[in-house]
């Protein structure tokens, strides 16, 4: 029996409207960088018969080259804070929320933004990694592998978060298709410039992606490795809430290595190892990360998984 295989494709929406944000945290330089250029002069960014906008997110943060002014806008997203009146009563962080919720949202309605990349820089050394905020998103699941396949023999790894209790309410989150992208190591208000090309060069990739799929190609079935968040690990702590040990020298700078039982993972001040403890490997990210000390997280653990991406094609 004959099967017509593009009756198997799954028919998505054309990514028309696209955002690209940077600035989200105004210390994080390689995204606020590469929006100041794209706002300057768009053309690199353009793709046929898509409309792509540059955009400051936290233009106080960037001037400041501080993290946030009140709050962390990449936190910001809730139904709460985006339903909430007060006007010049709101932190600032919400307040900017709401405004780009109204620009690029409604969130969760059929009006938002078709994609939305928010650009990152991390002080840890994860490299470039895609964020992943659903399993099911398979546009989003073929665009990853796309630029996987296009920046080979250049690694990119893919980090999924739909934890229930760690999934938190980002900029991104507005948009249909949220894509994060993490690239490190980059120390905060640092530009490198391996760091910025790097992302320069994945925004291409995931653009010419858009364009190509909005032009009719389909994408047959494919197999995308992701790291699953698991656990969020905090530094030992005294009774009054003081760190008491470091990250261990084996384990700084591993990210995305197996951690198994037994391996080292913090140092105390008078030298002492505390080992990891958990049931089985895990791959630690985000390691030491400079941002997280006030979020009282060390690192983040993941376990490796296999998502299939079902063929797309435009309606």
């Amino acid at each position: 029996v004959s099967v017509d295989l593009m009756c198997l494709a799954a028919r998505l929406d054309e990514a028309r409207r696209v955002a690209i944000f940077g600035g989200t945290h105004g210390n994080e330089m390689s995204g606020v960088m590469l929006v100041n250029l794209w706002v300057q002069n768009n053309t690199e960014v353009q793709r046929k018969g898509v409309e792509v906008q540059p955009f400051i997110t936290n233009p106080k943060a960037v001037e400041k080259c501080t993290r946030y002014v009140d709050t962390d806008l990449n936190r910001a997203f809730t139904p709460e804070n985006l339903s909430t009146l007060g006007g010049g009563d709101l932190p600032y962080e919400v307040r900017r929320a709401q405004e780009i919720n109204r620009m690029f949202g409604p969130k969760g309605s059929p009006e938002a933004y078709d994609v939305i990349f928010d650009l990152h820089n991390t002080t840890s050394n994860m490299g470039c990694t895609l964020l992943l905020e659903s399993s099911k998103d398979h546009f989003n699941l073929q665009m990853m592998n796309y630029i996987q396949k296009s920046i080979f023999p250049a690694s990119c790894l893919v980090l999924l978060n739909e934890h229930p209790l760690l999934k938190y309410s980002t900029s991104r989150s507005v948009a249909k298709h949220p894509v994060g992208l993490e690239v490190g190591p980059q120390p905060q208000g640092v530009l490198r410039s391996n760091i910025f090309e790097s992302m320069r060069d994945i925004l291409k990739h995931a653009l010419d992606f858009i364009e190509l799929f909005n032009a009719g190609m389909e994408f047959p079935p494919c197999t995308v490795e992701v790291f699953r968040l698991s656990e969020r690990i905090d530094y030992p702590r005294d009774d009054n809430g003081n760190i008491i040990a470091m990250v261990h020298p084996n384990l700084q700078d591993c990210d995305w290595e197996p951690l198994n039982p037994g391996d080292p993972m913090f140092q105390t001040f008078d030298g002492k190892t505390i080992h990891y403890q958990g049931s089985g490997t895990v791959y630690p990210t985000f390691i030491n990360e400079a941002a997280y000390y006030e979020k009282q997280q060390a690192f983040a653990t993941t376990r490796r998984e296999s998502l299939v991406a079902s063929a797309i094609r435009k309606a």
